[in-house]
Parts: structure tokens; C-alpha cells; sequence
């Protein structure tokens, strides 16, 4: 098992990555029938779930997009409670299948407040 230390941390490998990447494929082949026909808009959440996006979408095999949204709610390590829009989205999701793609989902509050905002821009769809 492989160990990595960044600063007072040290991680070691739960998952290895061909689990994951299998993982990404079904998720990506999913969507690719879920989809079929519909364009969808992936909106990834920034930092956390940019490389996971990028693997995803490459295993996609309709016609997609990606854009990105920061938020923040943490501080360090742990969460503050507000939910700050650093970058926002400039995409029209107008009649949009958007798909939201997260790293973690905590307490949830993060993705109440997406969902809260998102939908007021009138999308076709929202799915997380």
C-alpha cells in the first residue's frame, strides 16, 4: 500500500486507482445512456472535483460540456458554515440537463444552496 505525506499529513491507499477508474467508466457510461440526446452541461465544483470531471469526461461518450463553480465553506479544515460563491457561473442553463459533479458531500448544505440557486435559472434537469 502506498503512503504519501503532504505537511503534518499522511495518506495512505484506500482505493487503488484501476477500482477507481473502473468506477468513473460505469458513472460515465451511465450517463452517456441517461443522457443520450441531451447535450448536458457537467458543472464541477471547484477544487475538489476537477480531476475526478476531467476523468469523467473523457469516458463520456455523447456530446457534453464542462463548466466550473467555486465555492467555499471551509476554512483550513473545517467548515465555517457560510457558503461563499467565489466563481459563479456564467453559462446559460436555460432548458438545460445540468449535472452536477462534487467531490464531498458533507452535511449537505453546499449542494442545498446549488441546487437552491440553479434552479431558478430554469434548467431542464438538475442531477448530482
Amino acid at each position: 500500500m502506498s503512503e504519501v505525506t503532504i505537511k503534518d499529513k499522511t495518506f495512505k491507499t484506500f482505493i487503488p486507482e484501476a477500482d477507481l477508474l473502473r468506477r468513473v467508466k460505469e458513472v460515465a457510461n451511465q450517463i452517456s445512456r441517461d443522457f443520450e440526446g441531451k447535450n448536458p452541461l457537467l458543472l464541477a465544483v471547484l477544487n475538489g472535483s476537477f480531476i475526478f470531471a476531467a476523468d469523467l469526461m473523457r469516458y463520456i461518450t455523447i456530446p457534453c460540456e464542462i463548466s466550473f463553480v467555486k465555492l467555499a465553506s471551509y476554512q483550513g479544515i473545517a467548515s465555517t458554515g457560510e457558503i461563499k460563491e467565489v466563481i459563479g457561473l456564467n453559462e446559460d442553463i436555460t432548458n438545460r440537463a445540468v449535472i452536477i459533479v462534487e467531490d464531498i458531500v458533507d452535511t449537505g448544505a453546499t449542494m442545498k444552496r446549488m441546487i437552491e440557486k440553479l434552479g431558478t435559472r430554469s434548467p431542464a434537469s438538475l442531477d448530482i
